[in-house]
């Protein structure tokens, strides 16, 4: 029997680009400049939409009106992407209801088309007709008429989208209830309602070669850093991928590490947390058909702040801010210090407590780190389980897995009492960082920390510690340090940034953002204080 398995010897990289060149001009055809003559334009988008198989390319031919002469023409549009009714008013009905309206004479019939014809706030003239071709992919019109060396895209866009909702992942007592869409411009429009400064600039840029993905960088001119802008921009400018179609995409192509167990890239669906790192002097980045905004350069506080710390009053945010703190420390090392007490420091437990703790244990076979992991990978398996079911079996999952499933572990002594304790109270902390991609890191290194415990107790512990650190010292968001303001410790806002302070004390921005203009509010903010009536 002869091998199938035939040796190919390895592709060069000039080859492999040459090939893969090859394919791009077989599949798409090449760049051309519109022609004069209308049948030619027609065949290119024929094949450039592999018409008459796609179903949902329509191509309309009608005849132009001006004057007393009349031109061939077609337009093209993605049906279920362009408004039927604003082609239908826009193009159809100026151009054959109103032949007999005067138009200016001795002018180009571009001119007249765009100037006297077309009633749209929106029309590019292109003279090239792939990029026209490409706008019908957004819900543009493309249009072409004979004689005309160039070709039109209206804008005329009108697909289905999701309102202007609740966010789903960050919701608040206090403070808006607006959260992103998965409208470009809808998101775009939140934050300048909101800034309502005419400094906030949106800068458009392309995402992917062959998607063309729709994309706003957002900041505020006179405050940002020019070196962090012309960052941003770079690393989006030069993504050399077919596709990117979420912000979570453009998040794993643009972040400076992607092996770190923690975000370095913030990311929310609240239009007031964007607006307000904006002030601040960070950058956004709108990602058309994602939710999500990109907030950036980041820091390892700013993911264990909520939007509502700043909108409650300042003795209820700090003690909001101390649980939230305490919380973290105890999803991340309950399990591991519970582990390292009774299996190497049992000196540091009372003898009622220590006698209490391995009669409850005295029946259970395994020993306490593979009690406490087996309860872990219980505890992610009914978490993960209760997101991807619907609602109302969700609820009912996480009542039969937490209470009658833990009830029926301990009757049958796999697991001690204490070590459900112990995994509830890491999993409910869990849910207190404020978050998602945040709390997953802190999911990872539990573990990590577990093992640290199981093979060295509290050696073991800072051992794991130290090199958790290590690496968060190390990162940088975007030439920023990961661990600003805590190190390096060159920051003269730290107290503010590491604890909550009142509102009316917060005068300067971020230093280690670097911002072109420090002070976002005057020394004596409460001027009413000072002034005589």
């Amino acid at each position: 029997m002869k091998n199938i398995f035939l040796y190919t010897p390895p592709i060069k990289k000039e080859e492999f680009e040459l090939k893969r060149a090859d394919e791009n001009t077989k599949t798409n055809p090449t760049m051309e400049k519109v022609s004069r003559k209308i049948g030619e334009n027609k065949r290119y988008v024929e094949e450039a939409f592999s018409l008459p198989e796609n179903a949902d390319i329509v191509v309309r031919d009608f005849k132009i009106y001006i004057g007393t002469k009349a031109y061939d023409a077609f337009f093209v549009i993605c049906d279920g992407l362009a408004d039927g009714d604003s082609v239908n008013e826009c193009v159809l009905k100026p151009f054959m209801y109103l032949k007999n309206s005067i138009v200016p004479k001795n002018e180009p019939i571009e001119k007249i088309i765009t100037e006297a014809l077309l009633p749209q706030n929106q029309i590019n003239v292109m003279k090239e007709i792939k990029p026209i071709c490409d706008e019908v992919n957004f819900g543009l019109c493309a249009l072409f008429v004979d004689t005309m060396e160039v070709g039109l895209s209206i804008d005329l866009k009108g697909w289905d989208h999701r309102g202007v909702d609740t966010p789903q992942n960050e919701k608040v007592i206090l403070g808006p209830h607006e959260g992103f869409n998965e409208m470009l411009r809808t998101n775009t429009g939140l934050i300048r309602k909101t800034v309502k400064n005419s400094n906030l600039v949106m800068e458009s840029v392309k995402l992917g070669k062959m998607s063309r993905t729709s994309a706003s960088i957002a900041y505020i001119k006179g405050v940002t850093n020019k070196n962090l802008v012309d960052e941003v921009k770079f690393r989006c400018e030069n993504i050399n991928v077919d596709y990117i179609f979420t912000s979570l995409d453009l998040e794993q192509y643009i972040e400076d590490n992607s092996f770190v167990p923690v975000p370095q890239i913030f990311a929310t669906e609240r239009p007031d947390r964007v607006c307000k790192a904006l002030v601040q002097g960070r950058v956004a980045i709108v990602v058309s058909g994602s939710p999500n905004v990109l907030v950036v350069p980041a820091t390892l506080l700013d993911f264990t702040k909520t939007a509502e710390d700043e909108y409650l009053r300042y003795p209820f945010a700090v003690m909001i801010r101390i649980i939230r703190i305490l919380a973290m420390f105890l999803t991340l090392f309950s399990s591991a210090l519970f582990i390292a007490i009774t299996n190497y420091h049992q000196d540091l437990i009372l003898t009622d407590i220590l006698f209490s703790l391995e009669y409850a244990r005295h029946l259970v076979p395994f020993p306490s780190v593979i009690e406490i992991i087996l309860m872990e990978l219980s505890f992610e398996l009914i978490k993960e389980a209760g997101v991807r079911v619907p609602d109302p079996i969700g609820q009912t999952l996480g009542i039969v897995g937490g209470l009658i499933l833990g009830q029926a572990a301990v009757e049958a002594n796999i697991v001690s009492p204490i070590a459900i304790i112990i995994v509830s109270i890491t999993g409910l902390c869990s849910f207190i960082i404020p978050s998602y991609s945040f709390a997953f890191s802190f999911r990872l290194l539990r573990f990590a920390y577990i093992l640290g415990a199981a093979i060295g107790g509290f050696l073991g512990i800072l051992t794991v510690l130290f090199v958790n650190l290590s690496v968060l010292f190390s990162l940088k968001s975007f030439g920023v340090n990961y661990t600003s303001p805590i190190a390096p410790k060159n920051t003269k806002n730290i107290f503010a940034s590491l604890f909550v302070v009142p509102l009316w004390k917060k005068e300067r921005r971020p230093d280690y953002l670097k911002p072109e203009n420090s002070f976002k509010q005057a020394k004596i903010s409460r001027e009413w204080k000072y002034k005589k009536r």
